[in-house]
């Protein structure tokens, strides 16, 4: 027989409960709700002698079982207490789930104060009687000084008919603030009426808009920007749109949240750029706002919302070149409200002191997966971090051997200078000009490095014709590629001229090399096909427009095809053929040439990137009328031409050079293939705020060791050149240093996980030593089971990576700024001071070494890390 048969049709209305009076053995009907369903049950109450109960007329019961149920189903499945207890009315009788009593009310009375008593016995307030939760002591919490903060728009709560009934269980002792100190800062806060000068946000631009039905518009809140954990007794309401009253307030709550000894704090905020300005005034002049003294706080914006400033932003906000950040985006937060949002219209009508232990709950449980699952975070961030020191050393490295080392140098000062001073001295990652060329400027510095024709008697003036004839059929072709459809008479004509120039030309040169080679028969000669990637006509949908009679030559006449007659080279001669023929001289000195033509062709091709990437960058950004746009690009589609021209002589050169027997080693390493990919416009230098950083590495021919050492231009600080080595030398020194701080920061956070979860068995060990009652005691030797297993796990996964566990190499003596953790109450905590190493001498006691904390083996030197 099902529990339900026993139930009747209409059990509300025939359920008439007795007065209960205790010590008497008449039978009471009570309603009992288990995780199976609901069921009416005949209760005769102990009668034992000293045995009280807390009610005088008890009509419902929940058991232990349907309570645990309800909240993991309300953490993980976001189910509403109303959806709960329908769910059991169906499982008690799906025919007629309306004849089952409805407990929801009562349910959602009960369920907040289980819930309450749950969290006081997860913290060990049980085992406590007389020490009482403060502020955030209801909460889990990974203690780092790398807060990130947001707002959430969607969690809204509406204003309650009868506030003052409303009853609080845990004000303030979770992760949302105490609501009476919260209303006096309010009360007493100015807002600021400034709005952004940065791009227009949102939140900030916002700040007036008002609902009258609604008693919150959101929520704003702090978070560990590596862990993703709520800071606890940081989270506050909005109640018109996300003012700095609202989220100064979280963030004063954040730093001043077990943060004795911490002298600094990287706050990332969407609108940080704004937010940072006047922060420590505000906190001055309100008595609800304090920072730790001596707190140094360093402003940032996430990487993603970082795009949407403007441009000034970058270089002073970006996590990129904050040191000591590591690799950490700063949008963790986004992610952690999306869950969030599935309880938000639950929670909306729900009294304010329901509301906040609902969020409080949420909260504490997002926190306890991230304990949970800490150790895959962990180790999935590590093999990333080894894979990103990888991927970012060698291509530094490269960059920074091609380069020259007194520029490296003065380089090294300005970035030493930028990390301790900030602010404007960060600009150095932008580009930094004296004033804008004009377009007559920018086009006689790409005319001014084009080959010139040389007529010198004898074999090295007569190769170096050969390759200015090959030069002259290429601009040939790319004149072609560039005539319009209806090209006039006089073009055609000019054509005409210049093809009958060249075929004279090309044929003296086949005169002189019939008496440079005694008259052999050498074979056919070398045709150039130019590869049609580096063809640009012009002609697509963005196009040019008609080009006028003084930029573009002539039209073809198809029986004259002067731009594909074959010319004779050494190079045309196998080289084994060559050898047996003696023409290895000639070959020789050809090689020596078309190594400098491919170096002068890599050389004008970062030239012409560059002045394109300044182009983009100077007018395409600032044209302020539709002339001007037309004018820049133009400008840059004429640096196209340069760019393509450079590469397809490069290509004829690296194909001579593969002919004349060039080692594939040399050609595999100075002289690759270029791709189309490789030559977009420099985004170091015309989005420098792009999302996605992280992993960027400069084209090859940016590294190779034929680099020159730049020369003068009148118009910025640095040749082009330069310019663009200088910003892409401090990005990718940037980026492989996050990636080495990211490593030792996993690698240290390894060891801290593994003393935190000791610290929370060492001290459920305590508590259970004290405990008088066999239940306590019970309760705390599982969780020493618990944290245990944890420690087990945590030294068995982290095995040879944490630094607590190896004594492998930390980091170079230069690069010896790594965080350091200090001890608070037996546990190790993280903080943003910088690491002094001692060498240890006779002087420092052996037992030193066995302080928590200690590391031996930074470059196999020992050393101690002092704990500040």
């Amino acid at each position: 027989m099902h529990a339900w048969e026993n139930i009747p049709m209409d059990a509300e209305a025939d359920f008439s409960p007795m007065e209960t009076v205790h010590g008497s053995t008449i039978p009471t009907k009570l309603t009992i709700v288990h995780s199976t369903g609901v069921f009416l049950h005949n209760v005769v109450w102990c009668s034992c002698p000293g045995v009280d109960s807390s009610t005088t007329r008890p009509q419902t019961a929940f058991t232990f079982d349907v309570l645990n149920h309800f909240l993991i189903d309300a953490l993980e499945c976001k189910t509403s207490a109303s959806s709960f207890f329908e769910k059991i009315r169906r499982m008690t009788n799906n025919c007629f789930p309306d004849t089952v009593p409805n407990r929801y009310r009562e349910l959602m009375r009960v369920s907040r104060l289980w819930r309450d008593l749950m969290s006081r016995k997860w913290f060990g307030f049980a085992h406590n009687d007389e020490q009482k939760p403060d502020k955030g002591d209801l909460a889990c919490w990974l203690v780092s000084q790398r807060y990130v903060v947001d707002g959430n728009f969607t969690a809204q709560h509406m204003v309650m008919r009868k506030p003052q009934l409303d009853i609080s269980l845990s004000d303030g002792l979770g992760y949302i603030v105490k609501d009476q100190e919260y209303q006096t800062h309010l009360s007493s806060a100015v807002e600021s009426k400034e709005r952004s000068s940065c791009s227009n946000h949102r939140a900030v631009n916002a700040a007036n808009i008002s609902r009258s039905n609604l008693r919150a518009t959101g929520v704003g809140a702090t978070a560990c920007a590596r862990h993703g954990c709520f800071v606890p007794h940081s989270i506050v309401d909005f109640q018109k749109g996300e003012r700095h009253m609202n989220i100064d307030y979280s963030i004063c709550n954040a730093l001043n949240y077990h943060s004795a000894g911490i002298d600094s704090s990287l706050i990332i905020y969407d609108v940080g750029c704004q937010w940072s300005i006047n922060f420590l005034q505000r906190v001055a002049q309100s008595k609800g706002l304090s920072v730790p003294e001596n707190m140094h706080i360093i402003p940032a914006v996430g990487k993603f919302h970082l795009s949407a400033h403007k441009l000034a932003c970058f270089a002073r906000y970006s996590l990129n070149f904050i040191q000591g950040a590591g690799h950490v985006d700063g949008e963790i937060l986004e992610t952690l409200w999306a869950p969030f949002n599935k309880i938000s219209p639950t929670a909306r009508s729900m009294s304010q002191a329901h509301r906040q232990e609902v969020l409080d709950d949420h909260m504490r449980d997002s926190n306890w997966k991230k304990i949970v699952g800490i150790m895959k975070t962990l180790l999935k961030k590590y093999k990333r971090a080894l894979k990103g020191v990888d991927n970012t050393k060698s291509p530094f490295d490269e960059l920074t051997l091609s380069l020259d080392p007194e520029k490296i140098l003065i380089w090294k000062i300005d970035e030493k200078k930028a990390m301790e001073q900030r602010g404007e001295y960060l600009d150095i990652y932008q580009l930094q000009m004296n004033k804008a060329p004009t377009m007559a400027e920018i086009r006689l510095k790409l005319t001014e490095s084009e080959n010139t024709d040389t007529s010198k008697p004898g074999t090295v003036s007569w190769l170096i014709t050969g390759i200015n004839l090959e030069d002259l059929q290429d601009g040939l072709r790319a004149d072609i590629r560039q005539l319009p459809t209806d090209a006039t008479p006089g073009q055609k004509v000019s054509i005409e001229e210049k093809r009958q120039r060249l075929t004279a030309r090309i044929a003296k040169f086949h005169e002189t090399a019939d008496a440079m080679t005694a008259g052999m028969d050498l074979g056919t000669a070398t045709v150039h096909s130019d590869d049609p990637r580096f063809c640009y006509a012009g002609h697509d949908e963005n196009g040019w427009g008609e080009v006028s009679d003084e930029e573009i030559s002539e039209y073809i006449d198809e029986e004259i095809l002067a731009e594909e007659i074959g010319i004779w080279m050494p190079s045309s001669v196998p080289y084994q053929d060559a050898l047996a023929l003696g023409l290895g001289p000639l070959q020789a000195e050809e090689l020596e040439l078309r190594k400098g033509q491919a170096n002068d062709c890599l050389e004008k091709l970062r030239m012409a990137l560059g002045h394109k990437a300044i182009i983009y960058r100077q007018y395409f950004r600032s044209a302020n009328s539709t002339w001007a746009g037309t004018r820049s690009k133009q400008e840059a589609q004429r640096c196209q031409l340069k760019i393509d021209k450079c590469v397809r002589s490069y290509q004829r050169a690296r194909s001579a050079m593969e002919g004349l027997g060039m080692d594939k080693a040399t050609l595999g390493s100075l002289y690759q293939p270029i791709s189309p990919t490789e030559l977009s416009i420099d985004k170091e230098v015309t989005e420098e705020n792009r999302f996605g950083q992280g992993s960027d590495r400069l084209a090859w021919f940016w590294r190779g060791n034929n680099a020159s050492q730049g020369q003068d231009d009148a118009w910025i600080d640095e040749s082009p050149t330069d310019l663009v080595y200088r910003v892409n030398w401090l990005k990718a020194k940037a980026r492989w240093n996050r990636w080495q701080e990211e490593l030792r920061l996993v690698r240290h956070e390894m060891g801290w996980t593994i003393n935190w979860f000791k610290y929370h068995q060492n001290e459920w060990e305590r508590r259970g030593g004290q405990a008088t009652r066999p239940g306590h005691q019970a309760y705390a030797y599982q969780q020493v089971l618990m944290w245990g297993r944890f420690v087990e796990e945590a030294e068995k996964n982290f095995n040879g990576c944490s630094l607590a566990s190896t004594s492998s190499t930390l980091c170079s003596p230069q690069l010896a700024e790594i965080i350091v953790f200090k001890i608070w109450t037996g546990q190790m905590v993280p903080t943003a001071f910088h690491v002094i190493l001692i060498p240890i001498t006779d002087r420092i006691k052996s037992a030193e070494l066995n302080r928590p904390g200690c590391n031996v083996g930074i470059e196999n030197q020992p050393v101690l890390i002092l704990l500040l």
